[in-house]
């Protein structure tokens, strides 16, 4: 299987997991210790992670704020455009140009590392280090929120078989494993006769996609996270009314399962950036973006804050700007937004990738009438970030097919289209000594006027914010609310939750909902077929299309390639 590095050099190159091993590490204390964290409030696992105590928010919180850069991209590709490898280049550059820098961003799920995606860690030279610690189980906070998920499921369903003393009607609360499972999307529980509990539908959904892992994200305190929990909805009873988590006396035990995995993970970059891993959230189902108590901790700590929202603009963006700065009240004063000439040429409609084969020898040449085509997706993402009033740059992800035309054709299209720079990056292939443009034109963003706005006021009607951020950000003409989304929404208008913020759960593959549709599609509408509740997080997230909150495997996944060496190290996670 031929690594990312391979692909853009050659077979002589290591491979990513190489690179990583070859880089010296500093022990955690020391990359604590430039930020300005005291030894008490680092929690040591092992030698090169920590967790972070929550006291220095508080003591840390007269300092100045920095910087607060957030890294998006265009709608991904199966090519990969690099958006952790710039999150964590970025980094790098700023802190060769003096600066002291703060990277955060999420700890990745191991179903889709398994599955189809690989590691996340970035790429290259570009790299969160130890990778194998970052991809598999890290401080085990994914398996804290499980183990909590399903604490609470279970009581839910052993109170309803003896005597259902909380007298639970309906159940809205699933059960979840970190594990890419198609099979448990929709069983029958309960089977096996009475002792086993009362038969009824329900299903898995991924660990990432649990409303505990958004808390996780969204909390602000171990008190907020506590109280969050307490309002959790596990169900309706007779009348409609909600059964809480608070209600059912279960939010305390589930607070308790979590209490160590409020404390972010502290790691460092290959070139000893220290580095925030906290929270999971997926960002084509919940919000996508890493805690709000990293970044409050980061922002007093550095000069500047850099952070990754998931996947494109339309989405991850969208939510950090409507969601996560709602919550937090942190503004960011600019964005990165990456690019690829391969990927934006598959945004013109004129390729396919097929598994197993080569690539299509037309992502490879140059090809200015294709690349004109599909850079109608890099002007709407540009216009997305735009209209949350923050300056936005420009990164072009350098590969080695790139030509010169090609870059001034990108550079020329996102400059007409607003951007404030567009520059190539090499901070793959050279860390931060390649990225030392794109982090002088976000010295230079950062310190352009901004007027940060969110894109919706919370007072409108659910439907309404719902059908802003379909048009506004996805380029829809309209939406249709199925039958059963319009019961759900006259349900939680009548119980008093119309004013939250709105988590669209949409394929991250298009800006559409529907992933065949590359570009920048237009004319069409948005089918919204449930809208879901999450009174803890404190959002309402509808689903659009056939989003699924459970992925599956493929026919060869990932995991394939997992292994042990004759030396006992981990391969195949890249």
């Amino acid at each position: 299987m031929m690594t990312r590095i391979q692909a853009r050099k050659g077979p002589a190159m290591k491979s990513d997991l190489e690179i990583a091993r070859s880089a010296t590490l500093q022990p955690i204390q020391d990359i604590g210790a430039q930020i300005g964290l005291l030894p008490e409030e680092i929690e040591p696992y092992g030698h090169h992670m920590a967790k972070v105590s929550l006291g220095a928010i508080k003591r840390l919180e007269d300092r100045p704020q920095a910087k607060y850069v957030v890294v998006s991209a265009i709608t991904p590709t199966p090519l990969g455009e690099g958006k952790t490898v710039h999150t964590i280049g970025l980094s790098l550059a700023l802190g060769r140009r003096g600066h002291k820098v703060v990277t955060c961003i999420r700890q990745p799920s191991m179903g889709p590392l398994f599955g189809i995606k690989g590691g996340a860690a970035g790429g290259g030279y570009s790299q969160v280090v130890p990778m194998e610690s970052f991809n598999l189980h890290l401080t085990g906070d994914i398996h804290a929120v499980q183990a909590a998920h399903n604490l609470m499921a279970a009581h839910v369903d052993t109170s309803i078989l003896l005597k259902n003393r909380f007298g639970f009607d309906e159940v809205a609360w699933r059960r979840v494993t970190d594990t890419n499972d198609r099979v448990l999307r929709e069983i029958i529980l309960g089977l096996g006769g009475r002792r086993n509990g009362i038969p009824r539908r329900s299903g898995f959904d991924i660990t990432v996609a649990s409303e505990l892992m958004a808390i996780l994200g969204l909390a602000s305190s171990l008190r907020d996270m506590r109280e969050r929990i307490g309002r959790v909805i596990l169900g309706y009873d007779k009348e409609g009314q909600a059964i809480t988590a608070e209600a059912t006396k279960c939010a305390g035990a589930a607070t308790v399962v979590m209490k160590e995995s409020i404390k972010p993970t502290l790691m460092q970059t290959m070139e000893g950036t220290p580095t925030f891993v906290h929270a999971g959230p997926f960002a084509n189902i919940a919000h996508g973006n890493s805690s709000i108590v990293a970044d409050r901790i980061a922002v007093r700590m550095g000069d500047y804050v850099i952070t990754e929202a998931g996947f494109g603009a339309d989405i991850g963006a969208e939510k950090f700007f409507n969601i996560k700065c709602r919550a937090s009240g942190l503004k960011p004063n600019a964005a990165l937004l990456v690019c690829t000439v391969r990927a934006l040429k598959m945004h013109s409609g004129r390729f396919k990738i097929v598994a197993g084969k080569p690539l299509d020898e037309g992502l490879l040449r140059e090809d200015l009438e294709a690349l004109n085509d599909g850079c109608s997706n890099l002007g709407k993402q540009i216009e997305n970030i735009k209209a949350h009033g923050i300056p936005v740059v420009v990164a072009i992800n350098r590969f080695p097919t790139d030509t010169e035309a090609e870059f001034e054709a990108i550079k020329a299209y996102a400059m007409e289209a607003g951007a404030s720079a567009c520059e190539v990056s090499e901070v793959f292939m050279k860390g931060g000594e390649g990225g030392q443009a794109i982090a002088e034109a976000i010295e230079k963003a950062c310190e352009e006027p901004s007027n940060f706005d969110f894109l919706y006021p919370l007072d409108a009607p659910i439907a309404s914010k719902i059908e802003t951020i379909a048009t506004r950000m996805y380029g829809a003409a309209g939406i249709e609310i199925l039958p059963e989304a319009q019961r759900d929404i006259d349900r939680y208008e009548a119980l008093g939750y119309g004013g939250l913020p709105i988590c669209m759960a949409k394929t991250h593959l298009s800006l559409s909902h529907d992933a065949k549709l590359k570009g920048r599609p237009a004319g069409f509408t948005l089918p919204v077929r449930d809208v879901r509740l999450a009174a803890g997080a404190g959002f309402l997230y509808p689903l659009c299309g056939t989003m699924r909150t459970m992925p599956g495997l493929g026919s060869k996944p990932a995991l394939e390639h997992v292994d042990l060496d004759e030396n006992d190290q981990v391969v195949g996670l890249f």
